[in-house]
């Protein structure tokens, strides 16, 4: 059985730095991404990273957050830096399962004060 578990979230002011980390078992997966959703938006994508190495980040978090990948413990983690009021949404993870498919996480709450 697949599971997806995100952690990491919380309140922060303007400027400082979260971590997130997604736990995934359960397959093996060619990829883990990071998504956000606002309230009265549509779920975006943040950042992708797949197996071999290529990362894809939204225009923009470029230069303030990275994503990064354990394969051997199949954890995945954004680290959010240079935080803006409006990166404030719940964050997901997704896993992209090797032959097809994804899972998606409960979702992390991150919210920036200005």
């Amino acid at each position: 059985q697949v599971q997806v578990v995100e952690s990491g979230g919380g309140l922060v002011q303007a400027g400082g730095s979260l971590r997130l980390s997604c736990a995934a078992s359960g397959s093996i997966f060619s990829a883990m991404g990071w998504y956000r959703q606002a309230p009265g938006k549509q779920r975006e994508l943040v950042a992708l990273l797949r197996l071999g190495g290529r990362t894809n980040y939204a225009e923009f978090v470029k230069g303030r957050f990275t994503i990064s990948r354990d394969n051997a413990k199949n954890m995945v983690y954004l680290q959010m830096n240079s935080l803006k009021p409006e990166d404030t949404a719940v964050y997901y993870c997704n896993a992209v399962l090797t032959f097809g498919g994804s899972y998606w996480g409960q979702g992390t709450q991150v919210t920036v004060s200005s």
